[in-house]
């Protein structure tokens, strides 16, 4: 893959801000319906878990029927039993998922909280590690912030195993949401700026 030179890189920023301030409304739009779908996340964390669980069933599936229709497309290759063998791994597992989405949410909730601890004490020591430098202290907030997710979860088990991933993947929403509308209006002020230049 061939590296970006700096002015490559530069126009390619340019063109990024260009596009943004050009389609602010589609960003704000976008951005106002992820916190909306967020916020009902939240409110209805064990439907969105459910839901979330369906989701990454069905991409298993689709990725397991992909990689068992390439392996019989080249059935000569050394790879084909490897590769029929991961599709039939990605079929069963996203069935299971897809399908029964009940069960497995106890699982699903100790690899999360396993999952927040180690971010969480991952982001402390990058903290410890870049400070004093700028934005130090947010990296330290936001590996506490992990690590009591994690805690959370896990101390709630199993109860915890009907809400974690829904209430997780509302916070994600919302923050994508956020992040989007921010992006808009940075947008539509450069738009505004460029429009009263002319």
């Amino acid at each position: 893959m061939a590296t970006l030179t700096v002015p490559e890189m530069e126009m390619r920023l340019a063109e990024t801000k260009a596009l943004i301030s050009e389609k602010w409304g589609w960003f704000l739009a976008l951005g106002i319906g992820l916190i909306i779908a967020g916020v009902a996340a939240i409110a209805f964390p064990f439907i969105s878990t459910i839901a979330a669980k369906i989701m990454l069933g069905w991409l298993f599936l689709i990725g397991g029927v992909l990689m068992f229709v390439h392996a019989f497309q080249a059935p000569g290759w050394s790879g084909f039993l490897w590769e029929l063998l991961i599709g039939v791994l990605y079929v069963v597992v996203g069935g299971y998922l897809a399908f029964f989405p009940l069960t497995g949410l106890f699982t699903l909730a100790i690899v999360l909280a396993a999952l927040f601890i180690a971010e969480g004490i991952f982001e402390i020591v990058m903290a410890y590690r870049v400070s004093p430098h700028e934005g130090w202290f947010w990296l330290l907030l936001s590996g506490i912030a992990a690590i009591a997710v994690g805690v959370l979860i896990a101390l709630g088990l199993p109860g915890s195993a009907t809400w974690a991933l829904g209430l997780l993947v509302g916070i994600n929403l919302l923050f994508s949401g956020w992040s989007y509308v921010f992006l808009a209006l940075a947008g539509r002020r450069e738009h505004d700026k460029i429009a009263h230049a002319h």
